[in-house]
């Protein structure tokens, strides 16, 4: 057995260093001009020998730009830890110097309906947007090099024919935080052992960007910095083909598209799909020629359009998933052999240059493919006429500003209501909301962003199955308006303007409907000014005042008069919100000096985070306080909870969890019984319901299988998943948690089948599913049937604290705007509910 380890040492010990070296990634007989520079010369190690670290691929990505005149470089912005979003363009010498001219006329065939075909393709390659499926970003550096430095006939012809977008590095923060993992866990005698540290990342891993979210799901949303820097380059170029380079479980092979065929969405055009299997083709080519296994047509999907390799697909692009095996590490054993990192490595790189080798060989038919989607949207959009689509709220400008922000963002065009219209018995109040005209070049996405859809080929999704965005921002919407009723054009958006009406020596009042009203009052509050909560609504100097209108008293504040109404007017101004100076107490209604005002006490905030947890629903809450309603939370890890002062926060949240130890259990327990409020989500409500911290009963739903074959055993257990839609809930205004709502019903994403069946006393039930709740998505009929009627909330003393559940996440992938209130309320009007 020692003989056969140490044979097996060498022979790992040659291969590794084998395949370091350039050659084993790079094609044979190709020359390179020696004046470009070679990663190992700028970054210090071969490829693959380490995991590249963002700093040193920026490294090496300006000194090649700095060499060649095939290349130039941009920097397109930065990550939240201020890591550069680079951009390179690759192309012909001669094509660099009419650069503008090529993307001017690359732009006008979207637009026109003559086309010439004589002209460059253009394709986009993004590497690695998950940070610890790296054998991507390091396949970057070879593929710079190769194009950079190869010559020949192949390669001038290419680049003479093709511009080529190179996204080296899609998610930099994620990248590095698992390079740092992988590296500094690197055995010196590499050690395939799966069960070595080296490929079992700490929690969060190294998938996520700063704030954990998982980046292949925000091309539709674009709420991430790194999301906005691509997609506008994405409009900007309008590529032909996009690649999303990614990587799998260790013994799976390599995927390329197409994905499954009967998942692809009904708006991505059938010829789409045509193309990418002929693409395919190119793929399967030089695979075989380098004998690396692979499949297609056996997974994934092109269904939602928020993915990297289907935004593509509904904005006349061509776009391609890549799925390579994962080594997560350097070396590591696997159903199919030893997988080594550099192995990785080719795999990434083959199939980046089969990509470019199809989009040469199939230029014209690409470009003719683009030419026609964007033709035959126009005439789609010329039936439309006068067409249009109205969104907003009559009471919160910025839900409807920050939806308006993301069609911008997509070149959608819109324009502003001419005036205050009521339609179907919702009032559309001008500077709240806008007016979207179908006949435009977008109005395929436009569908696809606003579209509700409860019929579905298949019942299997790889994501969700909805994502209707004015749903998602909680506000009104009407899609068959008329352009009659829109004003001017928006070019430049611009949110509402916040003011204070007037200064009162008496109090403020400040209405609860707005979005950022929840950071007003933790400003007023922080600043230890007194505040309080209306339980009821009332009516002063003619204006009527909501459920969660805050009161703020001119008398017994720590700032005057004038300091206060100074104050409050920098608030309003930052937070686009409006407050009434009034000069009595006296209202229709309750009085300003009623005990129906409660006081509000500043919230302490703690997050559970860490091993148990999970690390999008951690990341999408922590990313809300911290950059939309600054609002310090502090972030505590579940591996120290038992050994902390709890006592220091008023508020615990504990994101979808499980298996967490029995001293956090206890430790927490006891916090909230000493009066903390406790809120949990999700999977958190299966160990608060077994430890006795709140009681509720969830719907069983048996599921029995009747002629379904061993075959479709898969598909069966499959289709009773709810990946993600949306479903309608009414709404007791009156209560709390729903103070700021002004409608009797709100919709609400769930993906997951926990049914919590409604309290005996309906006041109890401020939140129930209607009977026939499902707005847009897929739900199976057993899951639909168990959804109707229950509640998704809760809320229940524990001796002197409370506990508050949730079974859907409110804070869905940052933006899911429209149910981000009712954390908010359940954090700063916890003692009322």
């Amino acid at each position: 057995m020692r003989t056969i380890l140490i044979l097996l040492c060498i022979s790992i010990t040659l291969y590794g260093n084998t395949q370091n070296d350039l050659n084993y990634f790079l094609p044979k007989n190709t020359t390179y001009n020696s004046n470009i520079p070679t990663p190992q010369s700028v970054i210090g190690h071969d490829v693959g020998e380490w995991h590249i670290t963002h700093d040193k691929l920026v490294q090496y990505m300006y000194a090649v730009a700095n060499a060649s005149d095939r290349v130039t470089i941009e920097d397109r912005g930065e990550t939240f830890e201020d890591r550069l979003l680079l951009l390179l363009t690759i192309t012909a010498p001669a094509n660099h110097q009419k650069l503008q001219t090529i993307k001017s006329a690359h732009i006008d065939a979207t637009e026109s309906d003559g086309l010439d075909t004589n002209r460059p393709i253009v394709v986009y390659q993004g590497f690695s947007i998950h940070g610890n499926e790296s054998s991507g970003t390091n396949a970057a550096l070879v593929l710079l090099y190769h194009l950079a430095a190869a010559e020949g006939n192949d390669i001038n012809n290419l680049l003479n024919n093709t511009v080529i977008l190179l996204d080296p590095c899609m998610n930099p923060d994620g990248l590095q935080r698992f390079a740092y993992w992988a590296n500094t866990n690197k055995n010196e005698n590499l050690n395939p052992d799966p069960n070595d540290r080296e490929y079992s990342e700490v929690w969060p891993g190294g998938r996520t960007n700063h704030y954990w979210f998982d980046m292949n799901r925000d091309w539709l949303p674009v709420q991430l910095p790194e999301s906005r820097a691509r997609v506008a380059t994405f409009h900007d170029w309008l590529p032909n083909i996009l690649t999303d380079h990614h990587e799998m479980g260790t013994n799976a092979t390599f995927f390329f598209q197409p994905g499954i065929p009967s998942r692809t969405h009904p708006l991505t055009p059938k010829l789409n799909q045509k193309l990418t299997k002929d693409i395919a083709q190119y793929h399967a080519k030089a695979f075989d020629k380098i004998g690396s296994l692979y499949y297609t047509e056996e997974s994934f999907d092109d269904f939602y359009y928020g993915k990297g390799s289907t935004f593509p697909d509904i904005n006349g692009s061509i776009g391609i998933l890549f799925e390579q095996a994962s080594s997560r590490g350097h070396i590591q054993e696997s159903s199919n052999g030893i997988l080594t990192f550099p192995f990785t490595i080719r795999n990434q790189f083959t199939a980046a240059l089969s990509t470019l080798e199809a989009a040469q060989g199939m230029r014209t038919e690409l470009l003719e493919y683009q030419h026609n989607f964007f033709k035959n949207a126009r005439q789609e959009a010329a039936r439309e006429g006068n067409n249009a689509l109205v969104f907003g709220d009559e009471k919160d400008a910025a839900k409807a500003y920050h939806l308006a922000e993301i069609l911008k963002r997509h070149k959608i065009n819109i324009h502003e209501l001419k005036s205050d219209v009521s339609l179907k018995g919702k009032r559309y109040k001008k500077g709240y909301s806008y007016v979207v005209p179908k006949n435009q070049k977008n109005t395929r996405l436009i569908n696809a962003m606003f579209e509700k859809r409860t019929k579905f080929q298949d019942s299997l999704f790889y994501d969700v199955s909805a994502w209707t965005f004015p749903l998602a921002f909680g506000l009104d919407y009407d899609e068959s308006v008329s352009t009659s009723i829109a004003g001017n054009q928006i070019d430049n958006l611009d949110m509402k303007t916040g003011s204070v009406s007037s200064k009162s020596n008496y109090a403020y009042l400040m209405e609860w409907h707005e979005y950022y009203s929840p950071r007003a009052l933790n400003t007023i509050l922080k600043r230890g000014l007194r505040a309080k909560v209306a339980m009821r609504q009332f009516s002063l100097g003619g204006k009527d005042y909501d459920y969660g209108t805050i009161l703020i008293p001119v008398q017994n504040q720590k700032l005057d008069t004038n300091q206060l109404y100074q104050f409050l007017n920098n608030i309003a101004t930052e937070n686009a919100i409006d407050i009434n100076g009034v000069s009595t107490g006296l209202t229709q209604g309750i009085d300003l000096g009623s005990n129906q005002f409660r006081s509000l006490t500043l919230p302490k905030i703690g997050v559970l985070v860490g091993s148990g947890v999970r690390s999008y629903d951690a990341g999408e809450i922590w990313h809300l306080f911290d950059q939309r309603y600054d609002i310090t939370v502090s972030k505590l890890d579940v591996s120290r909870v038992s050994r902390i002062d709890l006592s220091r926060y008023n508020v615990i949240i504990a994101p979808s969890s499980s298996n967490l130890s029995v001293e956090v259990i206890k430790a927490l327990k006891t916090w909230t019984e000493d009066g903390g409020t406790l809120i949990g989500y999700r999977s958190t409500l299966n160990w608060l319901k077994s430890k006795e911290f709140i009681k509720f009963e969830l719907k069983k739903n048996k599921r029995v299988a009747k002629d379904i074959t061993f075959e479709q055993r898969g598909d069966f257990s499959g289709a009773q998943v709810i990946g993600g839609a949306i479903f309608e809930a009414n709404i007791d205004r009156s209560h709390p948690i729903n103070f700021g709502y002004k409608n009797n019903t709100i919709s609400l994403f769930r993906n997951n089948t926990l049914f919590m069946e409604p309290d005996e006393q309906s006041y109890n039930n401020p939140i129930q599913y209607t009977k026939k709740p499902l707005l847009s998505g897929y739900i199976s009929k057993p899951n639909l049937d168990s959804l109707s009627g229950t509640v998704p909330y809760k809320a229940k003393r524990l001796k002197k604290g409370k506990v508050v559940v949730f079974t859907d996440n409110t804070n869905f992938r940052a933006f899911w705007y429209g149910t981000n209130k009712l954390l908010m309320n359940a954090i700063f009007f916890r003692n009322q509910l």
